[in-house]
């Protein structure tokens, strides 16, 4: 199996309609809540170049896409989905490493955040760096929160005024901040 993982092209629109059809399968299936994307949203990502794409032998295996918030201060990471065919082939993570790569060379002072159910999504945010953080430390911008809108469990966000949902929120310093983190350490450990 020859698995490949593009920051997406202008080629890569044409599976815009079978990633959205991935996002609603996989919200039937795990019976929790995906928010639902439309293709053109799907295709500006990826010809924008915000997003990544893995193929597997030639087939699409999985997608993510950026999205910026707060005028740049925050980035989310969303629409994880791999293609259940090719799935235990680790492609989730690879292809979470690779968006988390672009977000912070794309958006070096954002900090990087997203929303999920999947425990196995919140294992690898971990590896990555990201820490579990209340709802109130994700931007405020009301166009995020109106993403949720389409999921079916935006009756319990709203009624709790947007402070806890059914998914949990997890937060990545920015690239500038976890430089200046690993300097401060090495400054520690010098002076230890």
């Amino acid at each position: 199996m020859q698995i490949q993982i593009h920051v997406a092209q202008p080629a890569h629109a044409v599976y815009a309609q079978a990633i959205c059809d991935l996002m609603a399968e996989s919200a039937k299936a795990r019976g929790t809540g995906i928010a639902t994307r439309k293709p053109a949203y799907v295709a500006e990502k990826i010809m924008s170049g915000k997003a990544i794409v893995a193929l597997v032998d030639g087939e699409l295996g999985g997608f993510s896409y950026i999205e910026t918030w707060s005028h740049g201060k925050y980035v989310a990471n969303s629409g994880l989905i791999v293609n259940p065919k090719f799935r235990r082939l680790g492609l989730a993570r690879k292809i979470k490493g690779a968006i988390f790569n672009l977000s912070r060379e794309l958006y070096p002072d954002a900090r990087i955040f997203g929303i999920t159910t999947s425990l196995p999504v919140m294992k690898i945010n971990s590896d990555l760096g990201y820490k579990p953080v209340t709802f109130s430390e994700l931007t405020q911008d009301d166009a995020f929160w109106a993403g949720c809108n389409s999921c079916p469990n935006v009756d319990i966000l709203t009624r709790n005024n947007r402070m806890m949902c059914l998914c949990t929120a997890m937060m990545a310093p920015s690239a500038n901040e976890a430089r200046k983190m690993a300097v401060d350490l090495s400054d520690m450990i010098v002076e230890g």
